[in-house]
């Protein structure tokens, strides 16, 4: 057992003696009552020391867990709450302490929609009532969109991961013409731009599957699951978005953002890598180092003509076959609404 669990024990022990009116306890009997109590969790000889008990007093009558219990010792033996009302299950909280706990759950009713968490609806309804926040209106919201496809699918992904399960899944990319059945061993759940993503090990490499892809899911109860230590962090480390090449090295990705809109990226950077190299009267330069993938053209595109990519080369034609691509689909549109 952890020593922060065998001092939660000893903490509850204590207090639920120096709660009690009708016996006097000295220290050697909080020892002998938390000894006792470590013995029935445990179920092994458990013995807890006289220091041990000396400190967990001080540490309840200190601010240091918030508990600033009352504790005194009266005719220079026992030990006893002077308030007979006090608990430190009974945490007083303060103003400042509500208005947080309101906060946080407005950031938590973001998400009640998601299936996943509907059994916490139950839950923040509890929370609002006891501090009294049902009137107040959101003022956190985070952008989320309930009617994507495929979000169906998160409840049985979710629960596969937790519990190592495999899944057979019928898969049908957008540039497939029929589907294909994959037996996966899911990871990770991705979510980007508003999109979901299952990482998971398929034939020996890592696979990225868009959840508004998936037709059909299976649970594949006899295959043995296959636990790959996944680290998120490393993984996405060196990409914008989701998609992740396994044979690509990440480059030094130039630009330039004109001086009106610079900021912007000072403050939001594309990503942690990030950094300046020049700043002038045309803009601000800036470099980062990451795969050439579809969602890091998809932002640049996005910055329109405020953002220049000065490399690398291949990035920069891509970028510029884009912009002569859309250019073109609105002089046909101006010819076309010329002619009719």
């Amino acid at each position: 057992m952890s020593s922060n669990k065998n001092a939660l024990i000893r903490y509850k022990t204590l207090d639920k003696c120096l709660k009690n009116k009708y016996r006097k306890y000295t220290l050697e009997d909080l020892i002998d009552e938390c000894s006792e109590a470590l013995f029935e969790f445990e179920g092994k000889e458990s013995f807890v020391s006289k220091r041990t008990v000396q400190l967990d007093l001080q540490n309840m009558r200190s601010e240091k867990f918030g508990y600033e219990a009352p504790i005194e010792v009266y005719e220079k033996r026992y030990y006893r709450y002077s308030d007979p009302d006090y608990s430190i299950h009974n945490i007083s909280v303060n103003e400042n302490d509500l208005k947080a706990m309101n906060n946080a759950i407005q950031i938590l009713k973001q998400f009640k929609d998601f299936s996943m968490f509907k059994e916490m609806n139950g839950v923040i309804q509890k929370l609002e009532d006891s501090i009294h926040s049902t009137s107040q209106k959101s003022i956190i919201h985070l952008d989320k969109n309930e009617q994507l496809k495929g979000l169906e699918h998160i409840d049985v992904l979710y629960e596969s991961i937790l519990n190592k399960k495999v899944l057979k899944i019928c898969y049908k990319s957008f540039k497939a013409r029929e589907e294909n059945f994959m037996t996966v061993h899911p990871q990770l759940l991705k979510e980007y731009n508003n999109r979901w993503f299952l990482i998971c090990w398929h034939k020996k490499a890592i696979y990225n599957l868009a959840l508004d892809r998936i037709v059909t899911i299976e649970t594949d109860s006899e295959t043995e699951y296959i636990d790959k230590d996944f680290d998120a962090d490393r993984y996405f480390g060196e990409v914008i978005g989701a998609t992740v090449s396994e044979t690509q090295r990440p480059q030094n990705v130039v630009f330039i953002v004109n001086s009106q809109h610079a900021p912007y990226v000072k403050t939001k950077p594309f990503h942690h890598s990030q950094e300046i190299i020049k700043e002038d009267e045309n803009g601000t330069t800036f470099k980062i180092c990451v795969q050439l993938n579809f969602e890091l053209e998809r932002m640049i595109l996005g910055m329109g003509e405020f953002l220049t990519v000065l490399g690398p080369r291949k990035l920069k034609q891509r970028i510029a076959k884009s912009i002569r691509i859309a250019h073109s689909n609105y002089q046909d549109q101006k010819t076309t609404n010329e002619e009719a």
